[in-house]
């Protein structure tokens, strides 16, 4: 009886939290598990659309050629730099918003929203510049063979030329998870997959009056399809619908607060660069081993990111609640919090890693067809999800720390296990030793691991707690 009763709170809180009944919701009271499930569900079904488009565009170039499949594999290095910036600007947005939401200070936290959006608004458009005028030496620079730059520069020019709907769409979308609103933010992702979904292979293969644009269509396709979203994110954001609830008035600069999330998201950027920069190091290292090597190892970063994402939405979750509940002057509540997200997301990445490790073969194959190409895919697969059940934990607690507004501890411990452990690891296992990709694919999984356990004893100290943002 409390097995099924337990059941049907649980399908209570999902269907709420997926269809918004419960939008305003106090997650400072009441059951922790049913603040999880209200916040967590959009947030998780969010993340998986966002890894969509890195499963959809990978799932039609494939057909275009191997070139075209590495190609995306060099330029998504070099834009998770801009995820960087994105992502440790988000995390000041959620952070800040959240405990200004939990203190019950609405227009505070509507003015450190509009900040967040005027500044990543400037650093996009700067790094759109350099995107368009230096496509060809971005490819170079990460170790392309000629025929892959001629091939693939459009596809970089595009990308990385509009990326302001990249970091537009982390923004606003962090901006809601911080108030709460997490639903908002995936019905954004959903409307931007339907239509990349539905454009990738018309301006990939071409279709009518549309010509055949190769692997620079799903640039074209995944550029529009956010844009489209962004649209949508700023008529919810000033259509006084949410608790937040912008006006034009508001996006002006305010120098204080601007400080104080330029204080918080530099942790966060640093943070994210440590761990970016890192792959870009990897990438480069299994461009040594030729375009099929890459391009297995490329598929399996993708596959993983589409389950690495939707935990990144417990993460998400943990972050808001975090910061929701030290800001109503909750520290234990917060806590609890962080911990119960983190037994949740092991269950679900330990599922996951069951599931590669029976059938990495099979996954790689419904993306590539060349023996090489799923042979190395699936192991990298293999070793990398082996380490899952640790990282479900550091993943979590990390994004408790961010949304704490403590953006320096995480970065510390990233210092530590990515410079400090993954990069020296894998150039001397792959390169020196010639283990080849396997040393990659060994430094990830045990460098992951390390982060989580730093995470972990780290977050037991508390001093989190006490942060002032």
């Amino acid at each position: 009886m409390s097995f099924l009763s337990s059941s049907k709170r649980i399908l209570r809180a999902s269907w709420a939290a997926f269809t918004g009944k419960e939008l305003d919701y106090d997650y400072t009271t009441g059951s922790i598990r049913k603040a999880i499930f209200l916040l967590a569900i959009p947030m998780i079904l969010e993340m998986a659309m966002e890894s969509m488009f890195a499963v959809v565009d990978m799932f039609f170039v494939s057909r275009v050629s191997v070139n075209a499949v590495a190609t995306i594999g060099l330029t998504e290095s070099v834009i998770t730099l801009i995820y960087a910036l994105a992502i440790g600007l988000s995390m000041a947005a959620t952070a800040t918003v959240a405990r200004r939401v939990g203190e019950k200070e609405y227009p505070r936290a509507i003015r450190a929203a509009a900040q967040a959006i005027i500044l990543g608004v400037i650093i996009a458009l700067v790094t759109g510049v350099l995107g368009i005028i230096f496509p060809r030496e971005i490819l170079q620079l990460m170790g392309g063979e000629p025929d892959l730059v001629e091939e693939g520069y459009g596809y970089t020019r595009v990308l990385i030329g509009g990326n302001v709907t990249i970091m537009l769409l982390f923004l606003i979308n962090a901006i809601f998870r911080g108030a709460g609103n997490a639903r908002v933010a995936m019905r954004a992702l959903w409307l931007s997959n339907g239509l990349n979904i539905i454009l990738d292979p018309m301006f990939i293969f071409g279709l009518g009056p549309i010509p055949a644009m190769g692997v620079e269509g799903a640039a074209v396709a995944t550029t529009i399809g956010r844009g489209t979203a962004v649209l949508y994110q700023l008529y919810i954001l000033f259509g006084n619908r949410l608790l937040i609830k912008m006006t034009l008035a508001d996006l002006k600069i305010h120098w204080e607060t601007t400080r104080k999330l330029l204080k918080i998201s530099a942790g966060g950027i640093a943070q994210f660069l440590i761990g970016t920069s890192s792959w870009v190091f990897l990438m480069r290292i299994m461009s040594e081993f030729g375009s099929e090597v890459l391009a297995g190892y490329t598929i399996s970063i993708r596959i993983i990111m589409f389950t690495i994402l939707p935990a990144w939405g417990l993460g998400n979750a943990a972050a808001t609640l975090v910061g929701q509940n030290l800001g109503a002057k909750q520290p234990e509540r917060a806590e609890k919090s962080a911990w119960q997200t983190a037994r949740y997301n092991m269950y679900f990445m330990l599922a996951v890693s069951v599931l590669y490790l029976l059938f990495a073969e099979a996954t790689v194959r419904l993306f590539s067809d060349q023996p090489e190409v799923i042979h190395y895919g699936a192991l990298s697969l293999r070793i990398i999800s082996a380490g899952y059940l640790f990282y479900a934990y550091g993943l979590v607690l990390s994004q408790a720390f961010n949304g704490a507004g403590d953006t320096r501890t995480p970065t510390l411990i990233n210092f530590i296990g990515f410079w400090l452990f993954q990069i020296p690891f894998a150039y001397l296992t792959a390169l020196y030793l010639n283990w080849g990709p396997v040393g990659v694919f060994l430094a990830i999984a045990f460098s992951e691991t390390l982060l989580a356990i730093l995470c972990i004893i780290i977050f037991r100290k508390g001093k989190w707690k006490k942060v002032l943002i």
